[in-house]
């Protein structure tokens, strides 16, 4: 399947002038067979030098290999080989036996495997024929075998003749050995495989590597989704890197203060496996808006793979907030150890508002930079026929800003105290505000 997903995300989609926010990178990707199907036979050793741990060890092995083939062929573990490949089985010992043809079932696959029983001599040549045979040559899929065995051939014919017939037919031939009891013969094992051995044939010490060997066969067999991957991030002027966390796989570093590499060896090699890296950034900017993060983000592997990471938008807010009435400043009172029982006098207190409260707040646009302000806000009162009764005026002074460039200025908490009339605590009353704001250091100065 090659590279499957790519995306960019953040923690925060609104952030204030000066705050952190967290940026994350994520991909994955899967084994890539899909493109290229395959037909592909086992060839698995049940000479009696087998029986016991090695007989084990090698079902375990040739199991894995097609969970691996199964999932990288159609992106899902779910039974079947999909997008034209197909697995066949022989096994053998003084003969061969053809125990599944080509087939997509990968359930048939395991039952023949369980029913290998370890005995009998080792026909080498009897294996590549009844393999060769399971090939369709009218086919165009890739063909390849995979020759399992433990010991040197001890009847049969020379088994280099069949192999040779096998890959003057376009056959591809890997061989895996175990140095069993009965030892294995590695020169054998490089004339009977392609070239190059060193990718082609394998040698286990023990049977527990079996499932290490067929894992990296599987692997190299359906193609790695993705190898030599690099990522070049690159924020917009108005962001720093502050710090890089430790990605899931690979290695990221920070080239410069809005840009950092993150590369990947390998990813989806044995499966669908993903990778993400996250980074905390800064916004060092002094106007509020909305505006990408990155500039530009580039992915390139081995593979030509192509990745859309996406580009997320953040608003962010530069405005001055100043509380005009501030909340009471609390009062701790502290339990003891094992204390039960806590008597505490908060002392006196005076009444602030009496009646009905009316908290405003009004955001003043565009005060430019080491002006005071001053801000005048009247409460009028309407009633049925449309009158209006002057009920109460602030005036607040602004103190300058010493930004650069000019800023909204956010008041917070205006409060104003409404006398009840008449006793009517819950009646309705209609209110207007109007609101008045300048500068009060516009004078020049002689």
């Amino acid at each position: 399947m090659g590279l499957n997903l790519a995306s960019k995300t953040i923690d925060k989609n609104i952030i204030n002038c000066n705050e952190n926010f967290f940026v994350t990178l994520a991909l994955s990707a899967s084994p890539n067979i899909q493109d290229n199907p395959t037909d592909i036979v086992l060839i698995l050793d049940r000479s009696g030098s087998m029986t016991g741990v090695p007989l084990t060890e090698v079902k375990a092995a040739a199991k894995t290999f097609i969970d691996i083939i199964d999932e990288s062929t159609d992106g899902g573990l779910n039974g079947l080989i999909g997008n034209g490949s197909n697995i066949g089985m022989v096994s053998f010992s003084t003969e061969a036996t053809k125990d599944v043809a080509l087939t997509t079932n990968t359930a048939t696959l395991k039952n023949a495997i369980d029913l290998m029983v370890a005995g009998g001599n080792t026909n080498h040549a009897d294996a590549f024929q009844k393999a060769t045979e399971l090939f369709n040559p009218l086919s165009q899929n890739a063909k390849v075998m995979i020759m399992f065995t433990d010991g040197e051939t001890t009847i049969g014919t020379n088994p280099l003749i069949d192999a040779d017939l096998a890959k003057a037919a376009g056959i591809t031939i890997y061989c895996i050995g175990l140095t069993g009891a009965n030892g294995v013969d590695v020169t054998a094992l490089n004339s009977w495989a392609s070239d190059p051995d060193a990718t082609h044939v394998s040698i286990a010490p023990d049977p527990e590597d079996l499932v290490n060997l067929f894992e990296e066969l599987a692997s190299n067999i359906s193609k790695t989704g993705a190898t030599n991957i690099v990522i070049d991030e690159v924020l917009n002027d108005d962001f720093n890197i502050v710090d890089i966390l430790t990605p899931s796989v690979g290695d990221a570093s920070l080239v410069n203060n809005t840009s950092l590499k993150w590369k990947i060896a390998e990813l989806g090699k044995k499966g669908d496996e993903g990778a993400s890296l996250t980074f905390e950034v800064k916004y060092i900017g002094k106007k509020s808006k909305i505006t990408n993060v990155n500039k530009s983000i580039t992915y390139t592997d081995t593979e030509g793979n192509i990745a859309n990471f996406g580009n997320p938008e953040i608003t962010i807010n530069c405005s001055k907030v100043i509380v005009v009435n501030p909340c009471p400043e609390p009062q701790e009172m502290d339990f003891g150890r094992c204390q039960e029982y806590l008597e505490y006098d908060l002392g006196d207190y005076s009444l602030s508002d009496l009646g009905r409260i009316l908290e405003l707040s009004v955001n003043i646009k565009n005060v430019c930079p080491n002006k005071k302000v001053a801000v005048a806000i009247t409460l009028n009162e309407v009633n049925d026929l449309g009158q209006e009764t002057k009920k109460a005026m602030k005036v607040l002074s602004i103190p300058a800003h010493n930004s650069t460039v000019c800023e909204d200025i956010k008041l917070k908490n205006i409060k104003f105290v409404l006398p009840e009339e008449n006793g009517l605590l819950c009646s309705e009353r209609k209110l207007v505000a109007r609101i008045l704001a300048n500068y009060i250091d516009n004078n020049p100065v002689c």
